[in-house]
């Protein structure tokens, strides 16, 4: 019991206690629901997705590995070189298929001499089913001979399709060209806009801090560390 609730007994106000009870019972309630509300508000504020792209994101290093004219460069160079060893494969592949084409045309070519010479014979000696077997033999290898050629030819198109779109490489390499151009002129162009008259050399060094900075001192030590964390 309260001092409050003694002194209205005391005081025989029966209606004055109960409304000191009804008052802290209230009371009661009202930090329960309190501190219920802020426990959904915690597990809210839990279950809701973290910016992960709110983290701070630094440049990689300047060095070998990170150069990006040098990647390019070496980029457009490999990619001209496998280029041209792969047409040079395609053109020796078009050149034997352009050879077995030419001893083909001449097995075509006896192979019919031989279609010739065997109908002579079946007409003279009908009776005789050899030269007749080897007539149709003849005309099967002719036909084969001549699928053959056929699809010699439709190789050499699909060669020669294949390097014309190789060609596209060379336009490639040509954009990635264009694009170092346009990097290296605009680094010259920045370099030429900061461009001072006074050496770096020659210039005095930036104080650490200046009278009504807010920021932390920042040490010699701290700015080379950060430079060689750039890799400058």
């Amino acid at each position: 019991m309260t001092q409050e609730e003694l002194d209205a007994l005391m005081d025989g106000d029966i209606e004055g206690i109960d409304a000191l009870e009804e008052s802290e019972e209230n009371q009661n309630d009202q930090s329960e629901d309190d501190l219920l509300e802020g426990i959904l508000d915690e597990a809210v504020e839990d279950s809701e997705p973290k910016d992960e792209d709110s983290e701070e994101i630094y440049p990689p290093p300047a060095d070998d590995k990170h150069r990006v004219v040098a990647q390019l460069d070496e980029v457009t160079k490999e990619s001209e070189e496998k280029a041209s060893q792969v047409i040079d494969i395609m053109d020796e592949i078009s050149e034997a298929v352009s050879y077995a084409n030419e001893d083909l045309n001449d097995v075509l070519d006896f192979f019919v001499h031989q279609k010739e010479l065997f109908s002579k014979l079946v007409e003279k000696f009908p009776h005789i089913k050899t030269f007749k077997t080897e007539l149709e033999k003849i005309d099967e290898m002719i036909e084969k001979v001549k699928k053959a050629i056929e699809s010699n030819e439709e190789t050499q198109d699909k060669i020669m399709t294949a390097m014309e779109i190789m060609q596209y490489q060379d336009i490639h390499r040509q954009k990635i060209e264009r694009v170092i151009n346009i990097m290296r002129a605009l680094i010259k162009y920045m370099n030429k806009l900061f461009e001072g008259k006074i050496d770096d050399e020659e210039r005095v060094k930036s104080a650490n801090h200046i009278h009504g900075d807010e920021s932390e001192t920042v040490s010699d030590e701290d700015i080379e560390a950060l430079l060689e964390q750039f890799g400058v």
